[in-house]
This record gives C-alpha cells, sequence and structure tokens, in this order.
C-alpha cells in the first residue's frame, strides 16, 4: 500500500487583498501551485476575506486545495492584535464570514476593526483557531507581560474550541520570535494543546524582499531610511518543503501537525446561483403574481397617458392588442428565469424616488428595450415605440443575468440609499472596489518612501502618458519614454525607484467603495457575505468585502444606481425655471421641434448631454438633425469603429448618395438608418427576418459576432446560412449577407442605451433652445469646482453674445444665475472661496442690503465664513473691483482685514452682552496697507490662479501693437482666409501630452486668443524641443500652416510649424527704431528710458514748429517693445517707427 508523501503546508499566505502587506497576486499564486504542484494552500489574510472566493476558485482549477482563512483582530484584555481562524467545513466558513464582518460593523471611527472575545465564542463551531505571531495578539499580550491575561484566554478557548486550536510556531529570523517562541513551547506543554509549525508567506520568491519593505512602509508611511520603524526579515517567501522540515526538524510534533492540518477540511467557497430577498404583498403570493398585477396596472396607466395621446389616429384595440401580447410574452420570460423579485425591487426603489421628487433618468443599456420595465415605471422609453427587443436584455441563453442600471440626480441619490438602508435594514450593502499601484502612483508612493522630493517625483510621473482609454504599464512608458534613461544617468535613486515601482505594479493599494451599485440579498447579509466599512466615507451603507467579480460569483445581484450630473442640471433649470412662473413637463415635450434640431444644426452643443465634444459638433453640423432618430444614431455612431460611418449616414441623409441595403428583404431594417448597420438589435432582425432566428437565438448570433470567436461564428454561420435557404434565399446571396452583417456586428451599439441617452440629450437641447440662460447658469453651477468646463461656457457666451456679470461681491450669487437676460458669475467657483461660507456672505447682503464699502463688509461679515485663502481668491478674481480697482493693495493687507473682521465680530458679540450699545470703534473708512499697484499683466496671472481662465481682459490686448507690426492675426482669421501659412498669438489655457501607438510623444494643446479658443497638435520634435516653456497662461507666437487643399475637404487641417515665446520675442531688441518728437519733450525722461547700451540704433527727429532736426545717438541702446510702449505713452512722442 502507497503511503502519500508527507508535504509541508503553507498555510499563512497573504494575498494582495493583505493592504500594503501581501504582495501575491491570486493569478500568480495558481501559476506557482500549478507548477510546484503543491496540494494545499492555506489563505490568512489580515482582516479581510476580500479573497477567499478567488482563491478558492482558481487554486482549485489548478488542482491544488484550498483552506479558507484569515487574521481577524481580536480585542480583550485592553489589547487589540490578530488571531488566525480557519473555516472547516460550511457552518464553519458562515462563522468566519460573521466574525469578519463584526469586526467592522461593530466598529467605532478611528478604532481598528476588531471583534468581542464573546462575539468569538459564539460563533466558534467549525473554526480552527492559530494563536498567530508574536506580532500579533498573544505576542502582544507577552510583550506586555500579561501572561496570566494569556493562560486565562487559552483556557477560555481550549474549552469552547476544543480540539480545534494550535500554539503555533514562527521562525522567521526576527529579533522577537525566540523568547516568544520558548513560552508557547512552556505553555502548550502546560495546557496540553498541539504546536504547529507555519511560514507567514507575504511574496512568492526572495528577491522580492526589498520591494516588500517598500510596499509596507507605504502603508505605515513611513520613509525605509527609518531606522526606528519595523521592518520584516527577508525570509518571509514562499520557501520549499525541504527547507521548512529542516527548519523545523528539532520539533517534529510542529511539523507533523502541520503535515496533517490539510485533512481537517471538507469545504471550499463555490459560486452561487443568484440570491435575491422575497418581494410580496398581502394580496400576492408570490413575486411572479406581484409583477403580473403590477406590469398590467402599469401597462394601463402609459397607454392611457401616453401611447393613445401620440398615435390618436390609430385604433386603440389594435395597439392594446400589439402592447398586451408584447407584455404577456416578456412576463413569461423573465417568470420562467426567476427574475421577477428583480423587477420588482428595481420598480420599487424608482417609484419612491420619483413620489420624492428625486429625477431618475429615462432608462439606461439594454433594460430600456423590456415593456414590463416602462410598464413598471422602471424606464421611461416606449420600446414598441423605438423598435428596441426585450431579448437583447434577457433571455432564457443568457450566461450571466442582466442588470438595470438607473441614473439619479447627483445631489439626492444619498436619499435612495437610505430608503433601501430602511427597506432591506441589514440586506443591502455597497461594493467593495480595490485602488491600485498603477503606473503614476506606485511611482509616486515609492518615491516618497524613498525620501526623493515631491517635484522630481511629480516631474518622473507625469512621463508615464495619462490616457484612460490606452494605459500603458511603467514598463511599456520606460521603454517609450527617453527621459527615463536620462533621469536614471544622473540620480542613481531614481533606478532603484523604478527597480521597486516595476515589481510593485499592479498591487492592491487600498479598500474603497464601489458608491453606485449595491447589492440586495435579504436579511442577515453579514452572515452570509463578509462585510467592510469605510469609516472614512459617509456613506451609510456597509459594503461587501468582495468585489464585483466575486460578488458576481457568490450569487449577489448588483443594481447600479448611477449618478448622472446631467439629471441634476436638468432638475436645477426647471427649478429656476418654477421660480419664474414657467412649469414646464419634460416628458410631454415635442421631440420634432424644429427650433430645437436647428439650435443643434449650428453645432453649438457646449453642454448638451453625449453632443458636446469638438468632433460631436462637427458630426451634427454636417448631418443636420431633422428627426429624433437622427440623434439616436449619432449617439450609437459617434464612437472608435462606427464612427467612419458617419460621413456615409450624413450623405444618404441629405441625398448626396444613394443607400445600400445589402438585400432588398432588409430594407425595411436598414432604412431608418440609410443602409447602415448601427445598433445590435437591427443584426438581431436580420437574423429573424432572413434566417427564421428566435430572437434568443439571434442574441446568440449577436454575442459570437461581438467576441469573434471562430469556432462559435462558423457555427453560428451555419446556422444563418440554412435558415435563409430555407426562406426562399439561395446560398450564395445568404453568405454574402452574413459576410456584410458580420464586422458591424462587431461594434454595433445597444440601441435601447442609444435612446435613452438620445432623449436625455434631447431635452437638454430643447432646454437651451428656449430657455438658454437658465440652462447655462444651472450647468455652470453644476461644475462650480471644474474650471475648464467653466471656461468653455464662457466661451460659448461669448459666442452667443450673452452677457457675463464679472465676479463681483454685491452683484454675484454663491451659485451662477439667470437675470434678465445676464449670466451672473458663481463665486462659489473662484478657486479656495467655500461654496457654504460664501453662501453666507451672499444671505447677509440679501438679508440687510448691499455691502456700501469694504469697511461696511468688514463690519457686516462673520468672520467664520472668511479666511485668508478665500479673501485672496475673491480679491484676485476682482469680487472687491467695485470698492476700489487696486487688487494688489486689498491683496496685501488681507491679515489686517481679518484682523478688523475678527475685531468686529467681537464688539458685537460684547454688545449683546451690554447694557449699552455704542457706534462700533472700527473707523469708517478702512485703512488699506501701501502696496505697489499690480500691473495689467500681474492681475490677468492673478485672475487666471483664481478662477482658470481670463474674464475681466485677455493677455494678448496689451500687444495690439506688435501683432499689427509683425502681422499677428487672430486663429480665426487665419481659418477662414486664403492664406496657406501665417502668424497667430495664443495663451495657453490647458495641455494635455500624449503617447502615439508608436510610442512618439505628442501633445494636444488648447490656445486662446482675444476672439476664440482652438486646439492644436504639437508633434514630437517641437514638444521635447518647447517641453519646459509649455505652462498654461503662458503666450506663444505659432507659424501655422493649412494642408494643401484636396476637392474632398471642406477644411483644411491646420498644422503648427514653429512655437516661439511671446516674453522672448517682445524682449528681442529692435535693429533700428526712429523716434519723432513734438517741441515740449522731456530731456531727462527720455535719456532715462534710452539710458542702457545695447544693440538697437536710435535715430531722433525733434519737430520745432515747421522744423525738423534729425539726430542719431552716438552710442546703440537697449530698446524693445516694453521700452517702445514706455516712450509711445508719453504725451510728446508724436510717432516711433521700427
Amino acid at each position: 500500500m502507497l503511503v502519500a508523501e508527507k508535504k509541508f503546508n503553507n498555510i499563512k499566505i497573504h494575498t494582495q487583498y493583505s493592504i500594503c502587506e501581501g504582495a501575491i497576486k491570486i493569478d500568480e499564486l495558481a501559476e506557482y501551485c500549478k507548477s510546484n504542484k503543491i496540494p494545499a494552500l492555506g489563505l490568512a489574510d489580515s482582516y479581510n476575506l476580500c479573497g477567499a472566493l478567488e482563491f478558492s476558485e482558481k487554486l482549485s482549477k489548478v488542482g491544488t486545495h484550498p483552506i479558507i482563512g484569515s487574521q481577524i483582530n481580536l480585542k480583550a484584555y485592553n489589547t487589540v492584535g490578530k488571531i488566525t481562524l480557519y473555516a472547516q467545513s460550511e457552518l464553519g466558513y458562515k462563522n468566519l464570514t460573521k466574525l469578519s464582518s463584526l469586526s467592522y460593523l461593530n466598529n467605532k471611527e478611528n478604532e481598528e476593526p476588531a471583534c468581542k472575545v464573546d462575539d468569538l465564542i459564539k460563533n466558534c463551531e467549525d473554526l480552527i483557531f492559530l494563536t498567530g505571531s508574536y506580532r500579533d495578539f498573544f505576542g502582544k499580550l507577552f510583550t506586555a507581560n500579561k501572561l496570566k491575561d494569556i493562560n486565562e484566554f487559552i483556557n477560555l478557548l481550549n474549552n469552547n474550541f476544543k480540539d480545534r486550536i494550535y500554539i503555533e510556531i514562527q521562525r522567521h529570523n526576527e529579533s522577537g520570535e525566540k523568547n516568544f517562541e520558548n513560552y508557547l513551547l512552556n505553555t502548550s506543554k502546560s495546557l496540553n494543546i498541539p504546536i504547529i509549525a507555519t511560514q507567514e508567506v507575504f511574496y512568492l520568491k526572495e528577491e522580492m524582499h526589498e520591494a516588500h519593505d517598500a510596499l509596507t512602509c507605504i502603508g505605515d508611511k513611513k520613509l525605509i531610511e527609518d531606522k526606528n520603524r519595523f521592518k520584516y526579515s527577508n525570509q518571509h517567501y514562499f520557501k520549499k518543503h525541504e527547507e521548512l522540515s529542516m527548519l523545523y526538524s528539532d520539533i517534529p510534533e510542529a511539523l507533523e501537525n502541520n503535515y496533517n492540518f490539510h485533512l481537517r477540511f471538507n469545504f471550499k467557497p463555490k459560486k452561487s446561483k443568484p440570491i435575491l430577498p422575497s418581494v410580496t404583498n398581502n394580496l400576492s403570493k408570490t413575486p411572479e403574481d406581484e409583477l403580473i398585477h403590477l406590469s398590467l396596472e402599469g401597462l394601463e396607466n402609459r397607454l392611457q397617458n401616453f401611447v393613445f395621446k401620440k398615435n390618436q389616429h390609430k385604433n386603440k384595440e389594435e395597439i392594446k392588442h400589439i402592447y398586451s401580447d408584447r407584455l404577456k410574452h416578456e412576463i413569461n420570460i423573465i417568470n420562467s428565469m426567476d427574475y421577477a423579485s428583480y423587477f420588482l425591487i428595481v420598480s420599487d426603489y424608482i417609484k419612491w424616488a420619483k413620489k420624492n421628487s428625486i429625477p431618475v433618468g429615462p432608462g439606461r443599456g439594454s433594460g430600456a428595450g423590456s415593456l414590463v420595465a416602462y410598464s413598471l415605471d422602471i424606464t421611461d422609453l416606449d420600446p414598441i415605440e423605438y423598435d428596441l427587443i426585450f431579448e437583447r436584455f434577457l433571455n432564457p441563453d443568457r450566461i450571466s443575468m442582466p442588470d438595470f442600471d438607473i441614473d439619479f440626480c447627483e445631489d439626492k441619490r444619498d436619499l435612495v440609499f437610505a430608503y433601501l438602508k430602511e427597506k432591506y435594514k441589514d440586506g443591502v450593502a455597497h461594493i467593495i472596489t480595490f485602488g491600485k499601484l498603477k503606473a503614476r502612483m506606485v511611482l509616486r508612493d515609492v518615491g516618497r518612501v524613498l525620501g526623493l522630493s515631491y517635484g522630481h517625483v511629480d516631474r518622473i510621473c507625469k512621463m508615464v502618458p495619462f490616457d484612460p482609454s490606452r494605459p500603458l504599464s511603467l514598463q511599456e512608458s520606460i521603454d517609450r519614454e527617453p527621459r527615463f534613461k536620462e533621469e536614471v544617468k544622473n540620480n542613481l535613486k531614481v533606478q532603484k525607484l523604478l527597480e521597486l515601482s516595476l515589481k510593485l505594479e499592479g498591487l492592491n493599494r487600498n479598500m474603497a467603495t464601489h458608491a453606485a451599485g449595491v447589492v440586495i440579498a435579504g436579511d442577515k447579509l453579514a452572515e452570509q457575505f463578509p462585510l467592510y466599512v469605510d469609516r472614512s466615507s459617509n456613506l451609510i451603507l456597509p459594503s461587501t468585502q468582495f468585489d464585483m467579480y466575486s460578488s458576481e460569483n457568490a450569487g449577489l445581484v448588483k443594481f447600479d444606481l448611477l449618478g448622472l450630473k446631467t439629471l441634476t442640471v436638468i432638475d436645477k433649470t426647471l427649478k429656476r425655471l418654477k421660480a419664474k412662473n414657467v412649469n414646464l413637463d419634460l416628458s410631454k415635450i415635442n421631440q420634432n421641434d424644429e427650433k430645437v434640431f436647428s439650435l443643434l444644426s449650428t453645432g453649438e452643443t457646449t453642454g448638451l448631454f453625449q453632443l458636446e465634444s469638438a468632433g460631436m459638433r462637427e458630426a451634427i453640423k454636417q448631418m443636420k438633425p431633422n428627426k429624433f432618430d437622427d440623434i439616436i444614431a449619432l449617439v450609437a455612431l459617434y464612437r472608435p469603429g462606427p464612427m467612419s460611418n458617419i460621413p456615409i449616414y450624413n450623405d444618404c441623409k441629405n441625398g448626396l448618395k444613394e443607400p445600400d441595403y445589402i438585400h432588398q428583404t432588409l430594407k425595411k431594417i436598414l432604412e431608418p438608418t440609410y443602409g447602415i448597420i448601427i445598433y445590435q438589435e437591427q443584426v438581431m432582425q436580420i437574423a429573424q427576418t432572413l434566417a427564421g432566428f428566435t430572437a434568443s437565438e439571434a442574441d446568440i448570433l449577436r454575442r459570437a459576432m461581438g467576441k469573434k470567436k471562430k469556432a462559435e461564428l462558423d457555427k453560428q454561420k451555419e446556422r444563418f446560412i440554412n435558415g435563409a435557404i430555407n426562406n426562399g434565399i439561395t446560398k450564395d446571396v445568404a453568405n454574402f449577407v452574413f459576410t456584410k452583417i458580420e464586422p458591424f456586428a462587431q461594434y454595433g451599439f445597444n440601441k435601447s442605451h442609444a435612446a435613452a441617452y438620445a432623449l436625455i440629450a434631447y431635452q437638454t437641447a430643447y432646454l437651451k433652445t428656449y430657455y438658454k440662460e437658465d440652462f447655462i447658469a444651472a450647468t455652470m453651477s453644476t461644475e462650480l469646482t471644474n474650471s475648464s468646463k467653466l471656461r468653455e461656457f464662457v466661451e460659448e457666451l461669448k459666442r452667443l453674445k450673452v452677457e457675463i456679470i464679472r465676479p463681483s461681491i454685491n452683484k454675484c450669487f454663491a451659485e451662477f444665475k439667470s437675470i434678465e437676460g445676464k449670466i451672473h458669475y458663481g463665486l462659489g467657483a473662484i478657486k479656495n472661496v467655500g461654496f457654504e461660507a460664501v453662501g453666507n456672505i451672499i444671505k447677509e447682503r440679501e438679508k440687510n442690503g448691499k455691502y456700501k464699502s469694504f469697511n461696511d463688509f468688514i463690519n457686516r461679515v462673520n468672520d467664520k465664513d472668511v479666511n485668508k485663502l478665500q479673501l485672496e481668491g475673491l480679491t484676485k478674481a476682482g469680487a472687491f473691483d467695485e470698492f476700489t480697482k487696486d487688487r494688489g493693495k486689498i491683496f496685501k493687507s488681507i491679515p489686517k482685514i481679518l484682523q478688523q473682521i475678527k475685531k468686529a465680530n467681537d464688539e458685537k458679540d460684547s454688545k449683546q452682552n451690554s447694557l449699552f450699545d455704542g457706534k462700533s470703534s472700527i473707523s469708517e473708512e478702512f485703512e488699506f496697507l501701501e502696496s505697489n499697484k499690480w500691473t495689467q499683466k500681474e492681475i490677468l496671472i492673478e485672475e487666471f490662479k483664481s478662477l482658470g481662465f481670463y474674464i475681466s481682459d485677455h493677455p494678448l490686448n496689451e500687444y495690439e501693437e506688435i501683432f499689427n507690426q509683425l502681422n499677428i492675426i487672430s486663429y480665426e482669421n487665419f481659418f477662414n482666409n486664403e492664406l496657406n501659412e501665417g502668424l497667430v498669438a495664443g495663451t495657453i489655457m490647458a495641455i494635455q501630452e500624449k503617447k502615439s501607438a508608436k510610442g512618439t510623444p505628442y501633445a494636444i494643446i488648447k490656445f486662446s486668443d482675444k476672439k476664440r479658443e482652438f486646439e492644436l497638435f504639437l508633434f514630437s520634435e517641437l514638444l521635447i524641443n518647447n517641453r519646459e516653456k509649455l505652462k498654461e497662461s503662458e503666450s506663444f507666437i505659432l507659424t501655422l500652416q493649412k494642408d494643401k487643399a484636396t476637392a474632398d475637404d471642406t477644411k483644411r487641417r491646420v498644422n503648427l510649424k514653429k512655437i516661439v515665446s511671446l516674453e522672448d520675442l517682445i524682449s528681442q531688441p529692435y535693429s533700428k527704431v526712429t523716434i519723432e518728437l513734438k517741441d515740449d519733450f522731456n530731456i531727462s525722461e527720455i535719456k532715462e528710458i534710452l539710458s542702457k547700451s545695447g544693440k538697437t540704433k536710435i535715430n531722433l527727429i525733434v519737430k520745432n514748429k515747421n522744423k525738423k532736426a534729425y539726430y542719431s545717438l552716438e552710442s546703440d541702446r537697449k530698446f524693445d517693445l516694453k521700452d517702445l510702449k514706455a516712450l509711445k505713452a508719453k504725451e510728446y512722442v508724436a510717432k516711433i517707427s521700427v
């Protein structure tokens, strides 16, 4: 008889879910187990079970038996420390889950998550207890010399855990281990408790030690060079059986117990079917009955209030028959798939939100294709009207269950979470997410613990391109960016930074919460699934410890309650209109309003949902939409891939091209989109019409085409061709049609989603068409902290010739407001000016009248509503200009102003307690400190800092004269004229550096001139040569060139050929200057201005009555634009020629 070889069981594995402690990714661990034929492995992540299901699944697949455990904090004897628990069975896992949840649910803010002894004893069944290392709970008691407490507690554990407790021996060559081990061995003998050998594993390979040390420093916020910090030894890697057997050979009992440890477990967490709470009322026995009842009731409401009104000339009975049949069909599928509860839960919280005036989106995703959803008020889009298919959302052949993504007004979404908490009690939670050490983040964190300066690390981080659509790994960035090599050459610490960062990249950095997603799973969620509480957030719900992937596998059904800012904008606009006695119901507006389509056709779509990007503006101008379906199509087409079909759609729509319907039988399906397959639903309809597919089969075909798996695609192609032949289509034609539709299916868009978002886009367009100022003011008020967005709106308002009232303490409000066709700037949008604080300052003004002077402002504001940064922001933005135009004087006096405000407040407080109310001791006029008056350039620089753009003037205005001399024109003039090349001046408003597919750097720069903003690309060589100069608010002279004109081009692309700093240009001396002087000239002033020697030849012409005297200065002088402006300001200078 063969005896299985005994192996050392590594049961203390810390994966990356042991945040900033474990450095093992589970995928890599599974690969290691497979390569090394590891029979069993134990999970022991600190403070959570986040990786339990993933660990179980992935290790089981490679033939390794997973043992599920966790290190949980215990609070007892005035000590908090870790203990290790393992689940032997399903009951044990339930108890482990409960304890892990309780450690978070029961702790208070700023406390470590920990459970109590009572919790442990009550939930100890089928759990194995290990005492831990010298740094854990028992080790802390030992260090504190609480030996009596240790004995007392171990006896308590022994009585409850029986034979399921081990005293743990660890040997990592760390200073505190030996003394603790001696004590434990004695305790084991005296109390007759078995010992077990373990190895605490934080990383797989020995060479990872230094990077792991940096990781722990990141977590502990310590510098690596800090000699007083705790440091793990280099022995925490995944050691082989032979090493560990040798290490513990002197205590064979500890080895034997380790060898046999895995035999005590017969359980592992597995995937589960979806779990939903039962939702019925007294009238309905089952969720299925309830769904039928509410759907029929809801459909009748929709028919009477919407459908019949839109189809007044059609037969009501026929319409009702069509809708009733569709409803029955959907209900049969929903109930057969046990999904009734899901629909009822979503419907319930949406109805509650609408009843409580919380704006809800019309729908999102494929769920908008459901008539049941429309009847239950889940969506506001009639799927029959828009030809949407239910099976795109739900059908019996779906592998994973779909979910409804519901948009709510951002400001009020928390109220919906509160409702769910009240209704489902402990059965609802958010989903955890994990912040990862991505390329830039890992460089920042490692740079910090290495002690590199913030500025240096920031510069290195910016070498990693920021492109969320195509993120590069750190190694890819290093390979593509030569500046990394330069940095390494100049500083050896950078070599270490890159070396450590590459090893740590991709690991979990911190826990966070997916605030939009919730799971609802009936009562006592904490006993079924481990929960986590993020005390640093203000969320009212706990989170699952499982991420989205593991939550779904565990059977939790996700409900997405997304915050959509546009709904907040619409809500704000409607409220502002109501205050002006305009009551508007957007659900009843005309969806074919000519004025709305006229606005859209101009391309003035800033602020319009989904339609405001530069590319979208150009596409919509060319399309000239005149029906709602055009907007649906544009939302679907404007993406990489299908975007190339926009010109074809536009040409066919505008009669410049004949549509290609592929085959005559497909004309009805493709006619609304001019022969282009835009939507996934069209692919499904083609399969149904041509090849006789059912809706479910058509959805399988759509997915197969999308995933491009050859074997599945070949199978579907054969099925399609055979079905078409049976419908009288020849094989060649069927094959041709399949080949034609396949590319479209790969990037076809979900029409249900496009239609829902097109509806919101149309609503915003309607508001902008008829209530422009109120809509834009509401939109800007939702973007108070986004200066780049506000800048776009300011530019838009200039184009629309809407007057903006500049920041003013007496004329403006905390938010942007529209009054009599003018938009008053929102003071809450000024940087460092708190919204609530400035709101209180405005309330005082509205209550007691405008501030008459600066002194009046000082005497009336509450000192709690002002601080140094806030007053600086208001001053720089010009909010006090009506009191004095000298911003520099106010700025320098701010400390004194704050003292006076405090003094005024103290006097008010003392007068309230006094019998006498004399006059304020604050003087009538505030005396500002002496200060140099800011130049126009300084005013604009500070204004840019506070607002993010210019509002009172433009920095290029003062150079008008030199621009005329050098023939520098506006971008608009250059763009519209016939010249191929020209000079344009521009100030940088924003710059974004990227990498091309080949790895070469380029930048997208947004410039501003006196007329408008414009965007240009700066490519590799120009970028590298000018990178250090390219900063926001800096001005440049640009040499621009247009591409050669072709017959197809309506617009020629503009290229940037040369870029020169305006500062460099104006500092350049003139070669020759002639100055004409009147007879009353001041020679002393002229001498002072021309006092410095330089490279400019100076000629003077002095006019005296009818005569002119000509002079030339013997030596050349310094004479640049600044000198020219200084002289030109003098009244006695008649003319200057350069």
